[in-house]
């Protein structure tokens, strides 16, 4: 009989107790009280005067005021360079010991974010936090004596000008408190290994001695571990090796054009928690079973601020013009797109991560990933976001049964005609043409713009398939394997001749 279990899932429920947000305005205006104070003598605070802001009445609308918007670029030419040339207190009091090197779907070279001891213990608080909420599920008590594996960029980090240098998820991991080591897998000596395939052989040899109970991970790259480990022990379930896995917390990307080819890997029930960490981090994570929406952490050293997504707002750059006025939490409304803009802990101040978000539920501050600035595909006006890409194709492969996991899509003219060409991973036998039709016609259903572009200046879609793993097989090419990297839903431009030409070489 289970005794531990019992034990640490009702200590969890206490501390999900104690530490649920009801008020979200409130705990965002503490947040951001507290920002102000801790780098009000930082060079940043000094330069735009953070002591005054803080003697105004309405701080959220001071601090938009007098505070403009940052992207990477003006954030790092103008404020981070200086950290990493080795000056303190910069844009947050003293010096960060490490820096989050991003996935780099976007851009042409990996971002290199600073990241402090105070997000550390955010990020930390963050997955306490989503821990807890799983008492809310239907999960078994002995699931919570089991261990846990996390599967992200490896945890040997780079030594580079003082600071540590990894991706976040790597990072993260290489900060687990000592209490939960013995519960994580694969652990340190494995996370460290920088080489993707030979890491995930040594998961697959040693998964026989684990008790997995939860499993972590970017789909695309957890499914080929899952996969590695079945195929080490000839078994045609994950729940003959890992027989207590119950849950898996995904990320990254949306989970839904995988849930097909995951559910045939198991045959027990797997709860699916999504969460939204980034290279700036801990942003938000699903806290109970009614909705796979993830509730924003308002109370976490990230303060939030929202701009409605509309083109008249957005430079060629997917930047924000800087006349524009956000909202703070308490105005947004449900059912809308927002640009995201966040002011942490690790001193980014008005920064445009580039993601769009739209609540689903206000009163839980509860949001769903609805694309990025630059990944808004509206060469056209057709203003199609990522999230109406994905509902486009999870109607289209209810209705083939089949899987389309990966996709990336772009415009391109053809003979003086615009043109999306869209490249599916799919094993269906459904003719391309067939495809593009019923892709065509959801997307029109789905989203006005796209239709009044189809009438006018948008000739037609074009798709292309490919086998699966051939979105792998590009991001090997790219030399960029596990961790936290992912496709870019919509290719920027400077990639759209590589891509191709590498289509033509593997496909004919």
């Amino acid at each position: 009989m289970a005794i531990l279990g019992p034990i640490i899932k009702a200590a969890l429920n206490i501390h999900e107790f104690f530490t649920h947000v009801d008020d979200h305005k409130t705990a965002q205006e503490k947040v951001l009280k507290k920002l102000l104070e801790k780098a009000a003598d930082t060079a940043f605070g000094k330069e735009y005067d953070f002591s005054s802001i803080l003697k105004e009445d309405d701080l959220h609308e001071a601090f938009d005021n007098a505070v403009p918007f940052h992207d990477y670029n003006s954030m790092d030419e103008k404020w981070w360079s200086r950290i990493k040339n080795g000056e303190e207190n910069v844009t947050w009091p003293g010096m960060p010991g490490y820096m989050a090197r991003s996935s780099g779907t976007t851009g042409k070279k990996s971002k290199m974010i600073p990241v402090t001891d105070d997000m550390l213990d955010a990020i930390s608080s963050a997955g306490t936090r989503q821990v807890s909420a799983l008492t809310n599920f239907e999960l078994d008590a002995e699931v919570f004596e089991k261990e846990a594996l996390a599967l992200g960029s490896s945890t040997d980090l780079d030594d580079v000008d003082g600071f540590k240098v990894g991706e976040i998820s790597g990072i993260a991991a290489s900060n687990i408190p000592e209490f939960l080591e013995s519960k994580y897998r694969p652990g340190q000596e494995i996370a460290r290994i920088e080489d993707w395939d030979e890491r995930v052989q040594k998961i697959a040899e040693l998964s026989g001695e684990w008790d997995i109970a939860m499993i972590s991970g970017i789909p695309s790259w957890l499914e080929l571990m899952l996969k590695k480990v079945m195929d080490y022990h000839k078994v045609d379930s994950i729940h003959e090796v890992w027989p207590s896995l119950s849950v898996y917390t995904t990320g990254g990307v949306a989970f839904e054009p995988y849930r097909k080819s995951f559910e045939k890997l198991f045959t027990k029930p797997v709860t699916i928690v999504d969460t939204y960490l980034a290279s700036e981090g801990f942003i938000a994570c699903q806290q109970r079973p009614e909705t796979d929406a993830m509730q924003l952490i308002t109370d976490g050293g990230i303060y939030f601020e929202f701009v409605p997504f509309k083109p008249e707002y957005i430079l060629e750059d997917g930047s924000l013009r800087q006349d524009v006025t956000t909202l703070d939490i308490s105005q947004v409304e449900e059912d809308v797109d927002y640009v995201l803009i966040i002011s942490t802990v690790s001193g980014a101040w008005r920064y445009l991560i580039g993601d769009t978000i739209a609540f689903t539920d206000v009163n839980h501050a509860e949001i769903k990933i609805t694309g990025r600035t630059k990944f808004f595909l509206n060469v056209v006006g057709s203003q199609l976001s990522v999230l109406k890409m994905e509902t486009a194709l999870n109607e289209l492969q209810e209705e083939l049964n089949t899987t389309f996991k990966e996709f990336t899509v772009f415009a391109r003219k053809i003979d003086g005609e615009f043109y999306h060409k869209w490249f599916l991973e799919t094993t269906t036998d459904t003719p391309e043409e067939d495809l593009a039709a019923s892709l065509d016609e959801k997307l029109q259903e789905a989203n006005k713009n796209y239709s009044v572009a189809r009438s006018k200046a948008l000739k037609g879609v074009k798709v292309t398939k490919v086998p699966e793993g051939f979105f792998n097989e590009w991001n090997a090419h790219q030399k960029k394997m596990g961790g936290q990297v992912k496709m870019a839903k919509v290719l920027s431009e400077d990639k759209q001749d590589e891509w191709e030409e590498f289509v033509k070489e593997k496909l004919g």
